[in-house]
């Protein structure tokens, strides 16, 4: 027979344990499943996240868990989620099986990362993609960023005004003579030339390697990622998502499956152009969503009217 629980959180990170804090809080019983590291686990820091900026990812979580642990009515497992049936009966990577009212999804983005070669090694420590989460510890430094289409060029002239040194990289793409005097105007050199490999020293970025011309010197280098999900649980249970692969939430969380709700990088609203990647914006999702579903279980539990309920179009 299984358990059963009033929520059951697929994810662990941030906005896992941000909902599961807000439920455990409201008396909840609440299972969160924790499959292991998450996105940013490659990364030395976590920024941007009050009292917290400058923490560990594994700290972080650490944390976290210890925090979780003061509420009995929440229980964290170290699996994943096998399959799901219907009602929310979840079988378990452990064997196991647990049945939820309610579910949400916290199982975030992974990092594809197309290239160039060496890449990988760098990743989080080095190379990175957000200007937010890792622009500050550029300061003063030779920093490249590899592409030439528009995002990549407003990105170099925003690294520009803390970065020692900023190239772009445009890896042999052909750039645009108005752009390229607004970039060399603000004091950002242009490379055209194919990129081959990233140099570097362990995970320390040295200098970026070209098809033809000389090496260039960079101790950071703000490199292309393709994020995809980390699981296919919310396409299997035929959650709607963006072209983006992300998954369609509304402001508070709810996805366009009754009774499933999803939190953190993996869902965006629509009319946010991107996933927001920050851990404190992973946290503040959890926390609604949190809220909301327990909001969601006091009318189902005492037949309240919705107050959150969908506008009538």
């Amino acid at each position: 027979m299984s358990n059963t629980f009033d929520v059951v959180i697929v994810g662990g990170g941030p906005a896992g344990m941000a909902a599961a804090l807000t439920l455990g809080r409201a008396h909840r019983s609440v299972l969160l499943l924790d499959a292991g590291q998450g996105r940013n686990s490659p990364a030395e820091a976590v920024h941007n996240f009050l009292t917290r900026d400058g923490t560990p990812p594994s700290r972080l979580r650490e944390l976290g868990r210890r925090e979780l642990s003061a509420y009995p009515s929440v229980q964290v497992r170290e699996e994943s989620v096998a399959d799901v049936q219907q009602g929310f009966l979840l079988l378990l990577s452990g064997g196991g099986t647990a049945l939820a009212r309610r579910l949400l999804l916290a199982t975030g983005l992974a990092d594809d990362l197309p290239g160039p070669r060496g890449v990988e090694a760098l990743w989080g420590r080095s190379a990175f993609h957000c200007p937010y989460c890792h622009g500050y510890e550029c300061t003063g430094k030779q920093v490249a960023v590899l592409g030439a289409d528009p995002p990549r060029v407003r990105l170099a002239l925003q690294l520009s005004r803390f970065a020692g040194d900023v190239a772009l990289c445009t890896d042999g793409r052909p750039l645009d003579p108005e752009v390229r005097e607004r970039l060399e105007a603000n004091g950002v050199t242009v490379r055209c030339e194919a990129v081959t490999r990233l140099e570097a020293t362990g995970d320390r970025l040295e200098e970026i390697v070209f098809e033809s011309g000389p090496p260039l010197a960079r101790q950071a280098a703000f490199v292309v990622n393709v994020p995809r999900q980390r699981s296919d649980l919310a396409a299997r249970l035929g959650c709607a998502a963006f072209p983006d692969g992300c998954v369609e939430v509304d402001e508070f969380g709810r996805t366009s499956v009754p009774g499933v709700y999803a939190a953190g990088d993996m869902a965006r609203r629509a009319t946010v152009p991107v996933p927001m990647a920050a851990v404190v914006a992973a946290a503040a999702s959890g926390t609604v969503a949190g809220a909301v579903i327990d909001q969601d279980l006091l009318g189902e539990d005492f037949d309240l009217p919705d107050p959150f309920a969908r506008a009538k179009g």
